[in-house]
């Protein structure tokens, strides 16, 4: 008979491999999921397009397509992390799926790694398939700042995560679709991510600067553009992942 204590030690080395399943099975349904392809994929890549061929972002210094694709990258991990994952996480809940996983061997813990991974798989596919056309576009990114970029594509990704995950697990699914859709809009246009929230009207910039989405725009173009480490967009965006995932664990329903 296996003791306690081994069935106890199986499940723990087990656990790694659930939450890789999990991840994988996250990121296959967001990808098969027509509505959250065209949130994630389609529409960047027309704002892209039309960044580029427009005179839009004229006037900063470098080429059209240098300044576009920084925010652009940063538009994929809010579209992935805050819009698409809570609106999956949202229906998830409503349909209990979210209770019944957070009983099995995967756990709470489990599957919310699962979720993350997910995240960071669809973003990687968002990354090649932006900065692919964006190079078709003259794309010269500073080589020297993309780990920088990588790192703080990670922290925009985690803080719109926990902002994700605290709407889903708080609202109705109705309320999170409507929500995450329309702050999408908002912030992709006067959230400082694609125009810096130094060209918007003064009365805004103070609101829009401690933004996730500023302080995320704002380092991808420092380390894009200018191979920068922006220090105070990334205590900004540490803030927002530290206060979000607070938040989220202390509200978040699971049914």
């Amino acid at each position: 008979m296996t003791c306690p204590e081994g069935k106890s030690d199986e499940r723990t080395r087990l656990l790694p491999v659930r939450i890789l399943n999990q991840g994988r099975y996250e990121a296959v349904t967001m990808l098969r999921n027509g509505e959250q392809l065209i949130l994630a994929v389609f529409l960047p890549l027309m704002a892209l397009v039309a960044l580029c061929v427009t005179p839009i972002l004229d006037g900063y210094g470098t080429s059209r397509v240098n300044m576009a694709t920084p925010g652009i990258l940063a538009l994929c991990a809010m579209s992935t992390a805050f819009t698409g994952q809570g609106i999956a996480t949202g229906f998830d809940r409503r349909y209990g799926v979210l209770r019944f996983l957070s009983t099995t061997p995967l756990g709470k813990a489990g599957l919310i790694a699962g979720k993350g991974i997910a995240v960071v798989a669809v973003l990687a596919i968002q990354v090649a398939v932006v900065s692919i056309v964006a190079a078709f576009f003259g794309w010269q990114p500073a080589w020297t700042g993309i780990p920088v970029a990588l790192v703080s594509l990670l922290l925009g990704a985690a803080a719109f995560t926990a902002l994700g995950l605290l709407v889903a697990g708080t609202a109705r699914p109705e309320a999170t679709l409507a929500v995450t859709n329309l702050l999408w809009i908002l912030l992709a246009a006067v959230g400082g991510i694609i125009i810096p929230a130094g060209n918007l009207p003064d009365i805004m910039q103070p609101f829009v600067e401690i933004l996730p989405s500023a302080a995320l725009g704002e380092a991808m173009r420092s380390a894009l553009i200018d191979a920068a480490f922006n220090i105070p967009a990334m205590l900004i965006l540490l803030a927002w992942t530290v206060l979000g995932g607070l938040a989220a664990v202390r509200w978040f329903k699971w049914s």
